[in-house]
C-alpha cells in the first residue's frame, strides 16, 4: 500500500513538472493553423515568454513565412536517407535549449527512418515530459478513430495518423474554422497550394460537399474535447448542464407513443441526448398483461430507438425511486411523463406513484414535463 501511495505521489510530481499542451485542429490544409500558431508565438514573445520554433512548415505561403520573422528557430537536424540529405525536427536540441514554449507543426508527421521515435507526436510527448510546453497543429483527417470515415468522404487514403489519446492529452484543443466558400477562395487565390495544383485540388479534396462534412467532423471533435474538459475541471454544482431528457413510458400504447414522439421533438430542438425508460412492475409482468399490450410496448420502444433514444428497461416495483436513480445516473435535466388518465382530484387523492415522484423531484435540480 505504501508503495502504491509513493507511486501515486510520484506521478503527481511528474504531472506538475510536465509541459502544457495545446493543439490547433482544422478540417483541412489551408485553414490557417500554422498562421495562428505563429501569431500566438509573437503574442507570447511580447509578454516575455521564452518561445522558440521547433518545427514549422510554411508550404511556401508568403503570409506564413512573413510571421517567422523575429522568432527564434531551433536548427533542424540533418540526416542522410537513401542517398539524400533530409531535414527533420531536432528533439534533443529542443530539450537542451529548454525554452518555456516550443511550436511544433504537423503533429501527424512520420519521422525519417532511423529517428528515435517513429512519429512526431511521440517527439512531442518527450518534449512535454522534459517540462517544455508545446503548441502544435493537426488536420481532422489524421485522427485515428475517424480515419476511415474521412477516407469515405474524400476518397483519399490518409496514411499518417494520430491516436485519439494524443488529443486527450492536450490541455487545450482549438478549432480553426472557415466556411467552405472561404477555404475554396483561399485555394483559388494561391494561398494554399502552388497554382499548378489548384485545379486538381478543386476537383478532388476541395469540393464544397466534402469540406462541409470535414468541417462537421472537426467541430464535433473539438466540442467533445470541450465537454471532457468541463467534466474534468468544472465542479458539478456550478457548471452549465446540457439538456438531457428522460421519457418515462408504460405499456399503455397511446400514452407511450405520445411521450416518445414529443420527447424526441424536445431533444431535437435542444440537440441533446435522450433516454426512454420503461419500469416493469410486478403488475406489468409478461404473464399479467395481454399479448396486444406487450406487442404495443415492443413497437413503442422500437420507435424510440428509431427516433434516436437509448432505451432502458428495468424490473422494479418502486417506480419513483427507479426513475430518480436513472435520472441521477444519466444527469437528466428534464423528466417527461404522460398525463394521468383521471381528474386532478383523483391524482392528488390516489396517485401515490405520481406524488412520490413529485416529492423526490422537489429535492433535485430536475424539471418535470407532463405531456398531454
Amino acid at each position: 500500500m505504501d508503495e502504491q501511495n509513493a507511486q501515486y505521489f510520484l506521478e503527481l510530481i511528474r504531472q506538475s513538472k510536465r509541459g502544457k499542451f495545446k493543439i490547433y485542429i482544422g478540417m483541412s490544409a489551408g485553414v490557417g493553423k500554422t498562421y495562428r500558431m505563429l501569431q500566438e508565438a509573437h503574442a507570447l514573445l511580447r509578454n516575455g515568454i521564452d518561445i522558440k520554433i521547433g518545427y514549422v512548415e510554411t508550404h511556401n505561403r508568403a503570409e506564413t513565412a512573413e510571421l517567422l520573422r523575429g522568432l527564434s528557430v531551433i536548427e533542424r537536424r540533418k540526416l542522410f536517407y537513401k542517398g539524400k540529405e533530409l531535414e527533420d525536427m531536432d528533439v534533443q536540441n529542443i530539450i537542451n535549449q529548454h525554452p518555456e514554449v516550443v511550436i511544433v507543426d504537423e503533429l501527424a508527421h512520420t519521422n525519417i527512418e532511423g529517428s528515435k521515435n517513429e512519429k512526431r507526436w511521440q517527439d512531442v510527448v518527450d518534449i512535454l515530459n522534459a517540462g517544455i510546453s508545446v503548441i502544435s497543429a493537426v488536420n481532422i483527417q489524421h485522427l485515428e478513430s475517424i480515419n476511415a470515415e474521412v477516407e469515405r468522404i474524400t476518397g483519399v487514403e490518409i496514411r499518417e495518423r494520430v491516436p485519439d489519446k494524443v488529443l486527450a492529452m492536450a490541455n487545450e484543443v482549438v478549432n480553426i474554422d472557415l466556411t467552405a466558400d472561404e477555404l475554396i477562395t483561399r485555394l483559388k487565390e494561391g494561398k494554399i497550394y502552388d497554382k499548378s495544383k489548384i485545379e486538381i485540388a478543386l476537383n478532388h479534396f476541395f469540393k464544397s460537399e466534402k469540406i462541409l462534412q470535414l468541417r462537421d467532423l472537426a467541430l464535433r471533435e473539438v466540442a467533445s474535447q470541450v465537454e471532457r474538459k468541463i467534466d474534468l475541471e468544472i465542479p458539478k454544482n456550478i457548471k452549465l448542464r446540457p439538456e438531457r431528457f428522460l421519457a418515462c413510458v408504460s405499456s399503455n400504447e397511446a400514452t407511450a407513443k405520445t411521450v416518445i414522439r414529443k420527447t424526441a421533438r424536445l431533444a431535437a430542438y435542444y440537440n441533446s441526448k435522450w433516454w426512454v425508460l420503461y419500469v416493469q412492475s410486478s403488475r406489468e409482468s409478461s404473464d399479467k398483461i395481454g399479448l396486444a399490450a406487450q406487442r404495443h410496448l415492443i413497437n413503442n420502444l422500437k420507435l424510440a430507438q428509431e427516433l434516436g433514444a437509448e432505451v432502458i428497461k428495468i424490473q422494479d416495483d418502486n417506480i419513483p425511486k427507479t426513475i430518480m436513480a436513472i435520472a441521477e445516473q444519466k444527469d437528466i435535466t428534464t423528466i417527461c411523463i404522460g398525463k394521468p388518465h383521471f381528474s386532478l382530484f383523483q391524482i392528488i387523492a390516489s396517485s401515490s406513484i405520481f406524488n412520490q415522484l413529485l416529492k423526490k423531484m422537489a429535492t433535485s435540480d430536475i424539471d418535470l414535463v407532463i405531456l398531454s
